[in-house]
């Protein structure tokens, strides 16, 4: 029995395809890695940030102490400044409040233990200002008489 028309396109196209995955595996088997030296599959990174093929020289200028080496998060360095301003809010029961600044408007908060003195809202005091870990706050307050 004769094949027909679509049959024979069909097996046309199957042999094309398969002769054109023979030729790619032909290729991959010609352009692959494999066997080549671990060496020159290497690339350094230069004085610059860039990337190399050479080999860079062995020329260190200082070497790093182990006692210089510091882990952990950053310390936070207080940032001492005295500045006048009002209490706006205060919350004797959890023992905090806010404090505006009379020169810049900003609130910073404050806890009840870096009080000298009992305060109460509206009172005026002078205070420090230092970088918490949660943003700035104030400390070292006291009334303004």
């Amino acid at each position: 029995m004769a094949e027909s028309y679509s049959k024979k396109e069909f097996n046309k196209k199957k042999l094309e395809k398969q002769k054109e995955k023979e030729k790619r595996r032909e290729e991959r088997k010609l352009n692959n890695d494999k066997g080549k030296d671990l060496t020159e599959m290497f690339l350094y990174v230069d004085e610059n940030g860039r990337l190399t093929e050479t080999k860079p020289t062995e020329n260190r200028t200082s070497e790093v102490e182990l006692a210089d080496i510091q882990l952990g998060a950053a310390p936070i360095e207080a940032e001492k400044t005295q500045k006048t301003g009002i209490i706006t809010f205060l919350n004797e029961e959890k023992e905090f409040g806010f404090i505006t600044s009379s020169n810049g408007g900003e609130n910073l908060f404050f806890h009840l233990s870096n009080c000298a003195h009992p305060v109460k809202k509206g009172n005026k005091v002078t205070f420090e200002v230092i970088k918490s870990p949660k943003g700035f706050a104030a400390v070292e307050i006291q009334l303004v008489k």
